[in-house]
């Protein structure tokens, strides 16, 4: 059986040897970095399924360590580490294309169900058994390539942008309620902070609705949303 492997980069050697320590009698496979710099070199040398990534890092932010792993990388899951705790960071984060977000102080088995949970969701880009493309309402969504277009018009979406979509894509006509979006999309229980998906739905909806084609994702007072033709 493979063991999951989890690079900490963190500057904080006390916090990453509790974290390595943690992890390891978890049955992890860890690594250590210091800084954003051997971050991004152990990043690039390993192949990791889980990053913990601390925002404020010496050499290279940890926002900007998470810029460079999602340039060209959907699939490694990573959860932000770091003292700030405002809605505006967490946005920042999850924007990029964060799985999670953890504010320090933090309880470690609060840490180790974060990591069983985001290990435990499949990627929800990843291929469909029954194909890659998904066709919907002037929608063509390829989930290898990550294209998206519209009637012909090609639509660009952050990596949350991109998963959401596909999420309602495969789930057309469907009502879905903002937990479901948020288990199923952010890959855990977001404490009832479902103001994150109307900011998403915003985004993405600002980037579909295309002048003189109708509408595809519609809210559903009280309940949450659907994608369909028509009201």
């Amino acid at each position: 059986m493979n063991r999951e492997s989890i690079l900490i980069v963190e500057d904080e050697e006390k916090i990453a040897r509790v974290l390595e320590l943690e992890l390891v009698f978890e049955g992890y496979l860890v690594a250590k970095a210091a800084d954003g710099i051997e971050g991004l070199e152990a990043y690039r040398t390993g192949k990791w399924d889980l990053i913990l990534l601390d925002v404020m890092l010496p050499g290279m932010s940890g926002i900007d360590l998470l810029r460079r792993i999602r340039a060209n990388d959907p699939f490694t899951k990573v959860i932000m580490l770091t003292a700030k705790g405002t809605i505006e960071d967490k946005v920042t984060g999850l924007d990029l294309g964060a799985n999670d977000y953890i504010t320090k102080p933090f309880q470690i088995e609060e840490l180790l169900a974060r990591i069983r949970a985001a290990l435990r969701i499949k990627n929800v880009q990843d291929p469909l058994e029954e194909g890659s493309l998904l066709f919907y309402g002037g929608l063509t969504l390829n989930q290898k390539t990550r294209e998206i277009y519209r009637s012909g018009t090609s639509i660009d979406l952050t990596p949350r942008e991109f998963d959401l979509l596909v999420y309602l894509l495969t789930n057309r006509r469907q009502v879905l309620t903002r937990d479901q979006i948020l288990e199923k999309v952010w890959g855990y229980d977001f404490a009832g902070d479902t103001n994150v998906v109307d900011v998403y739905i915003r985004y993405v909806r600002k980037k579909i609705d295309l002048p003189g084609l109708p509408p595809l994702i519609h809210t559903v007072r009280g309940v949450g949303y659907v994608l369909r033709e028509g009201q």
